[in-house]
C-alpha cells in the first residue's frame, strides 16, 4: 500500500492536498471525519475540544495509529481501486510514525499565518471558523505545544516527522498543484 499522511497548520492546505491526489486516483480519507462521525454519535457538538477529546480517548483506547489504521481499512476494502491513500491530517507523533512504519511518506505543509486566516474565515465550514486572529494563533499555539501525554496533539512532533515540506503562499490553486506535484514527483 502507497501511503501518505498530511500535517500542517490549519487552512495550510492539507485537505486540497487530499483532494489533488483523489483526482490522481488516490484515496482520500480525512480522519476528522471519524471524529466528527463519533461526535455525532454521541450527540456532542462537532469542536476543535471535541475532537481533540474524542482522538485522544480513542488512541489511548486503541493506540496513537488508531486513525491511520481506519482509513487504511477503507483503501484495503476496495483492493486494486486506488494508486495508494492519502490520509489527512495527522496531529499527533505516534500518527506520523504509524503512517513512517507502513512505508508512507509524512507531508508537512504551511503558509503564513494572516493568509491562512482568511483561508478560514472565508470557508467558513462550521461555527468552529468564526473566530478572532488572536483566538486563531492561541488555537493553534495549543496544538504545537505537547501536553505531556503522548496521546494528544502535538502538531511540533508530526512535523519533526515530517519528509516533504510544502510552502503554501499561492494566491490560486494551480500554482499550488504545481507546488504538490513537484514536491510529491507525480508525474
Amino acid at each position: 500500500m502507497k501511503i501518505v499522511g498530511v500535517a500542517g497548520t490549519n487552512g495550510s492546505g492539507k485537505d486540497t492536498i487530499g483532494e489533488y491526489l483523489a483526482k490522481h486516483g488516490w484515496l482520500f480519507v480525512s480522519v476528522s471525519d471519524f471524529l466528527r462521525q463519533e461526535a455525532k454519535k454521541r450527540d456532542l457538538p462537532i469542536e476543535r475540544e471535541v475532537l481533540r477529546t474524542i482522538s485522544a480517548e480513542w488512541r489511548r483506547k486503541y493506540g496513537v495509529g488508531v486513525l491511520v489504521d481506519k482509513a487504511a481499512e477503507l483503501f484495503e476494502a476496495s483492493p486494486g481501486k486506488y494508486k495508494g491513500l492519502v490520509a489527512v491530517p495527522m496531529r499527533n507523533p505516534g500518527e506520523a510514525q504509524h503512517i513512517k512504519d507502513l512505508g508512507g511518506r509524512l507531508v508537512w505543509v504551511d503558509a503564513d499565518p494572516k493568509l491562512r486566516y482568511k483561508r478560514i474565515i472565508s470557508r467558513l465550514r462550521s461555527s468552529e471558523d468564526q473566530k478572532s486572529y488572536e483566538q486563531f494563533l492561541q488555537e493553534e499555539k495549543d496544538e504545537m505545544e505537547h501536553s505531556g501525554d503522548h496521546h494528544t496533539l502535538s502538531m511540533s512532533g508530526v512535523k519533526a516527522k515530517a519528509d516533504i515540506f510544502i510552502e503554501n503562499n499561492y494566491n490560486n490553486l494551480s500554482d499550488f498543484e504545481k507546488a504538490i506535484q513537484k514536491a510529491l514527483k507525480l508525474k
